[in-house]
């Protein structure tokens, strides 16, 4: 039964993005909530009926197939018009768009979600709420994940949550052209956003259960290339931040052990990185530099450059990513760049500087919900000759750590100071 609810679950955090797209597409992004409602109500049926019976033949093909008959059901009720009703009605058996006009419409980008990303962010919603939309309805994240990922509170983004799904209900409720190159600039930015939190969420992210979901980092990848192909899209940011994701990737096989628990990057064996995505990294790389601008994207890629070019761990460059960090700050002002940037003065330049860098931090506070901050002064507190102070951080690190691979981690580092 375990491996059913997780079919479920994994199928529906990979699916759900489209899923929602797929309905939005017909119903228009005046029925936001409607289409998540009918998502939703296809997962807890699927939980239901896998439960105990069968499993269909193809499982993904039946949520869809489930979420459009109970999206008609609701369309029904709330008396939608005749059209909707009617699209809804033709798809419901298919997996295909019913519309001639839909299909005619969607082949500018021939990729739902995608449009559907394009749409959620209205000029008339602020960046940080067309991201969190985006995350929310179409990547499927809970409100305390994107909590997580903003460094904000479940609260604070249930309200940003209401207050963007209002503006975009008033709205046309028609999906984004993107297509037409005047307007797509204003908009790519907060995509980028969302496709770059997607990847992080998989990479690293803090699934009660799951501390690498490669499903979510895939998907991340093929809307980065596929934003990559488009030419209203495909620009020097585009490139740089598709850099960035294949660096990571790359290391995704190297980051967990046989026996699922997580490796730091100076623990991770080099030789199971993936050869071809850090080839398509730098060449990514070199297609960024095109243009005049230097994003942050550009910065973290060359960031993420440079520890797949050290041969060793010891090798790194540290002085490099130092400075590389200091432009980043200066770009993107954040805690978490911030951090790293202190976690790079420590290795440049010794654990005192780099606990000193971690003091300095502005906004130091707002990593207090995630593990990363105690582990990193242990870190150096180690480096410096002082085990019990690292312990105390450790404990610190472990009462908010997010799932077991991250507790047996920094349970591991806590008996190298000498703790049972």
């Amino acid at each position: 039964m375990t491996d059913r609810l997780q079919l479920a679950d994994h199928l529906f955090r990979h699916e759900a993005g489209r899923m929602v797209s797929s309905l939005v597409r017909v119903l228009g992004l005046r029925q936001l909530a409607l289409a998540e409602d009918a998502v939703q109500d296809a997962l807890l049926r699927a939980l239901e009926t896998w439960r105990f019976g069968a499993l269909p033949q193809n499982p993904a093909a039946w949520l869809m197939r489930c979420a459009r008959n109970r999206a008609l059901d609701l369309v029904r009720r709330q008396g939608v018009s005749a059209r909707v009703e009617r699209e809804l009605s033709e798809a419901a058996g298919s997996a295909e768009p019913a519309s001639a006009d839909l299909a005619e419409r969607s082949r500018a980008v021939p990729d739902d979600e995608l449009r559907l990303m394009f749409s959620c962010c209205a000029p008339e919603l602020p960046p940080a709420s067309q991201v969190a939309v985006i995350l929310k309805y179409l990547c499927g994240f809970s409100v305390h994940e994107i909590a997580q990922a903003f460094l904000s509170t479940a609260v604070a983004v249930e309200k940003q949550l209401y207050r963007a799904r209002a503006v975009l209900e008033q709205g046309g409720g028609s999906l984004y052209d993107v297509a037409d190159p005047s307007q797509v600039r204003e908009r790519l930015p907060s995509v980028h956003e969302a496709v770059y939190l997607l990847f992080s969420e998989g990479f690293h992210g803090g699934h009660p259960r799951h501390a690498v979901r490669e499903d979510l980092c895939g998907e991340a990848l093929r809307l980065a290339a596929l934003l990559a192909q488009l030419p209203a899209t495909a620009g020097p940011e585009t490139q740089a931040l598709l850099a960035l994701l294949c660096f990571h990737a790359a290391r995704l096989d190297a980051r967990v052990a046989e026996d699922g628990s997580l490796l730091l990057l100076a623990e991770q064996d080099r030789s199971r990185w993936d050869r071809e995505l850090l080839a398509a990294g730098l060449r990514r790389l070199d297609a960024s530099a095109e243009g005049e601008r230097v994003s942050a994207w550009h910065l973290e890629a060359a960031i993420a450059a440079e520890h797949a070019a050290a041969p060793a761990f010891e090798q790194t460059d540290w002085r490099r990513i130092h400075r590389l960090y200091d432009l980043l700050l200066a770009v993107r002002p954040s805690p978490v760049v911030a951090l790293n940037r202190a976690i790079a003065v420590g290795m440049a330049d010794g654990p005192e500087a780099g606990l000193r860098a971690l003091a300095e931090i502005d906004g130091r506070d707002r990593l207090g919900r995630h593990p990363f901050l105690d582990a990193a002064v242990a870190e150096f507190e180690v480096r410096a000759g002082r085990p019990a102070r690292a312990a105390e951080s450790l404990r610190a690190a472990l009462r908010v750590a997010r799932n077991p691979a991250e507790v047996e981690l920094l349970r591991r580092k806590l008996v190298a100071c000498g703790e049972r």
